[in-house]
C-alpha cells in the first residue's frame, strides 16, 4: 500500500461511500452533468467535523436539491451525472485543494472545529480520498468522450441560499461563466431569461472567478462549452419543485445546444 492509498484508507473506513457516483456513465447525450455539492455526507472517522447534524443539513453542508436534479436530468437527457458525495464542508471540490476555503474553519458563521488546525497531512488525506478520485471520474468520461469523437457540453449544477449574510437574494437562477467557451453559457442565460416567471442573474448571485475550480479545470484546456448554473435552495426543496426544473432545463438545454455545435471533437 502505498503513501496516497494510506491516506484514503485513514480517511474513508469499509462502511463509508465511495467520494463519487456516476449515474448512467453510458449516457448518449452531448451533456456532462456534475455535481461538486451534491452529497452531504462525513466519514465516520472525523466524527461529523464536530458541526451538528442540523447545521450541516444547511447550505453550508450540501447545495440543497441539486443530487435528485442531477439524477433526474440525467434520465431526461439521457446524460450521465457525476456526483460527489462528501460535504463541502470535508472538502469543496469546487475549489482548488491548495486553497483555505476549501476545508473551510467557518462557513456562514458558523464554525467547524474538525477544519480548526489542519496539518498538511490531514489535508493531503481529504485530498487524496475525496478530491482527486472524484476530478479523476469527470477527466475520465472526458477523455473518453473525445476520443470517441463526441459532443461534450460541461454542465456544472449548483444551489444558492435565498439569504446570504442577512442580504437576500431575488434571482430564481443565475448563469455563471468566465472563460473559455461561453457559448452555450450565455445561449441558455438568454433562453432562461424568456421564461416569464424568472428573474435570472448573469453571474449572479456568484460570479466566475479564480475561487472556481471544476469548470476551469476540465472545460478550458480542451475549449469544452460549459454552463454553470445556480438555483436558489427554497425551489429544491421539495419533489415537485426538483421535477419542475429538471423538465424545465432539460427542454431548455436542448434548444441551447446548437450553440454549442462547433464544440471541438
Amino acid at each position: 500500500m502505498d503513501q496516497e492509498d494510506m491516506r484514503r484508507t485513514a480517511l474513508i473506513g469499509p462502511d463509508d461511500p465511495p467520494p463519487f457516483t456516476i449515474i448512467n456513465p453510458e449516457g448518449q447525450a452531448s451533456f456532462l452533468l456534475i455535481g461538486d455539492h451534491a452529497g452531504d455526507a462525513v466519514p465516520a472517522s472525523l466524527d461529523g467535523l464536530g458541526v451538528s447534524a442540523a447545521e450541516r443539513a444547511r447550505h453550508i453542508g450540501r447545495d440543497i436539491g441539486t443530487a435528485r436534479l442531477g439524477m433526474l436530468l440525467a434520465a431526461a437527457l439521457d446524460a450521465p451525472f457525476v456526483a460527489q458525495t462528501y460535504s463541502r464542508l470535508v472538502i469543496d471540490c469546487n475549489r482548488d485543494p491548495a486553497s483555505t476555503d476549501a476545508m473551510p474553519a467557518v462557513s456562514d458563521g458558523t464554525v467547524i472545529p474538525a477544519n480548526a488546525a489542519l496539518s498538511p497531512a490531514d489535508r493531503a488525506a481529504r485530498t487524496c480520498a475525496i478530491h482527486a478520485p472524484y476530478h479523476a471520474a469527470i477527466a475520465a468520461l472526458i477523455a473518453h468522450r473525445l476520443a470517441s469523437e463526441r459532443r461534450i457540453v460541461l454542465i456544472s449544477l449548483h444551489s444558492f441560499t435565498p439569504v446570504m449574510g442577512g442580504i437576500g437574494r431575488p434571482w430564481h437562477a443565475g448563469v455563471l461563466h468566465d472563460g473559455g467557451d461561453t457559448r452555450f453559457a450565455r445561449a441558455m442565460l438568454a433562453a432562461l431569461r424568456t421564461e416569464p416567471d424568472l428573474l435570472v442573474g448573469d453571474n449572479e448571485p456568484y460570479r466566475m472567478d479564480a475561487t472556481d475550480h471544476s469548470v476551469p479545470r476540465h472545460a478550458y484546456p480542451t475549449g469544452l462549452p460549459y454552463l454553470e448554473l445556480e438555483i436558489r435552495q427554497d425551489l429544491l426543496v421539495s419533489g415537485a419543485g426538483v421535477a419542475g426544473w429538471a423538465a424545465r432545463l432539460a427542454r431548455l438545454f436542448r434548444a441551447a445546444l446548437p450553440f454549442a455545435a462547433t464544440s471541438p471533437i
